[in-house]
């Protein structure tokens, strides 16, 4: 089984970073599932994607439901505590799965990671 970690940098909208990154890591789990470990970083203005409670229009993307998908097909989700704390958002609710964490566990799982995606 290889590890995968995928690096989230932007914000949930205005760019496609977090849009595509969220296709990759659900095209992983539903053609390479049982041979991947994914896990997936939110880090710099991607923390606002572990955010609940995103409203988009019809027919346009929902970061928030994309990651439940994710989480739910079993990827472990971070957020850097340090990004969340400098935007002022580290005290607010994440979505179910979505973890806070740090810069240690990130350099953890960034060497123990077969393979490393930034978006």
């Amino acid at each position: 089984m290889q590890t995968i970690l995928i690096i989230i940098n932007d914000a949930p909208y205005g760019t496609e970073k977090a849009y595509n990154a969220l296709r990759m890591a659900m095209t992983l789990q539903k053609e390479h599932g049982e041979e991947v470990r994914l896990r997936i970083f939110l880090l710099a203005d991607a923390v606002f994607c572990g955010l609940p409670a995103q409203n988009t229009p019809s027919g346009f993307y929902n970061i928030e439901r994309m990651l439940r998908s994710v989480i739910q097909k079993g990827a472990e989700v971070k957020s850097c505590g340090g990004c969340s704390e400098a935007r002022g958002i580290a005290a607010l609710p994440l979505i179910e799965g979505v973890e806070l964490s740090n810069m240690k566990e990130f350099a953890s799982w960034t060497v123990t990671s077969d393979k490393v995606l930034s978006f």
